[in-house]
């Protein structure tokens, strides 16, 4: 019996040993150059929803260091962090599910869900990377304004991305498992163009905002996303 306990003691400890090594931790280097969390692991500190109401009863959960979109009991909504940013670089890791779409929204209206969007999306089992413009609505471009370059990488389903945001001024870049695959200006006669051709161009200040929060998408699919964080620039 004592060697039976002392068996499940060791499983007990090596199996809490295996979910906390799954929360989300910065490195020494990250915090020095000032890297913080946007999502702990374990629970919905810093989140609300998009609405501005306190963060989503339903829609959302948490499981092993992994924040997800899950619509089977009811539909949460997008969610936005609590902070706003204007200079920064995002980074997250996000995994899809087969046919699913969301997306990381910064730049949004006040009050609105309404800003720019790097598409988070399985480009081939969703019929909205064959819409758009010349492939403006695929993963990690900007949505229905700029498409991805050619040259980007989308993991297999079941595998994690890895998608980074880079805003300083008007300049802005999408980065996707390691590659730079678009950078524009939000202030140029081109992004104001292809404003103009999208479903925005009714939206007066599209992207022109100063600072909002990061806003993630509830598009009705499960997502999953981990490793979230923010550095001011």
């Amino acid at each position: 019996m004592q060697m039976r306990m002392l068996f499940l003691m060791v499983i007990a400890a090596l199996t809490a040993n295996i979910v906390s090594a799954q929360l989300p931790e910065l490195a020494r280097t990250e915090i020095e150059n000032g890297w913080v969390l946007l999502f702990d692991g374990k629970s919905t500190d810093g989140w609300k929803s998009a609405s501005g109401n306190p963060f989503p009863e339903t829609g959302w959960k948490i499981e092993n260091g992994v924040l997800y979109c899950d619509p089977s009991e009811g539909r949460g909504g997008d969610i936005i962090t609590e902070g706003k940013y204007s200079d920064f670089e995002f980074s997250i890791e996000f995994k899809l599910t087969k046919g699913a779409n969301s997306g990381i929204k910064y730049f949004i209206f006040e009050n609105s869900t309404v800003g720019l969007e790097f598409q988070i999306l399985d480009d081939d089992n969703h019929p909205d990377a064959a819409r758009g413009i010349e492939g403006n609505r695929t993963q990690g471009g900007v949505y229905d304004i700029m498409a991805p370059s050619g040259n980007k990488k989308n993991m297999p389903l079941g595998e994690w991305n890895h998608a980074r945001i880079v805003s300083q001024g008007q300049y802005v870049e999408h980065w996707l498992n390691g590659q730079k695959i678009l950078s524009f200006e939000r202030n140029s006669e081109d992004f104001f163009r292809r404003v103009a051709n999208s479903k925005f161009e009714d939206r007066d200040g599209f992207a022109q905002i100063k600072e909002s929060p990061i806003l993630l998408q509830d598009h009705n699919d499960v997502v999953y996303f981990r490793n979230i964080k923010i550095r001011e620039l």
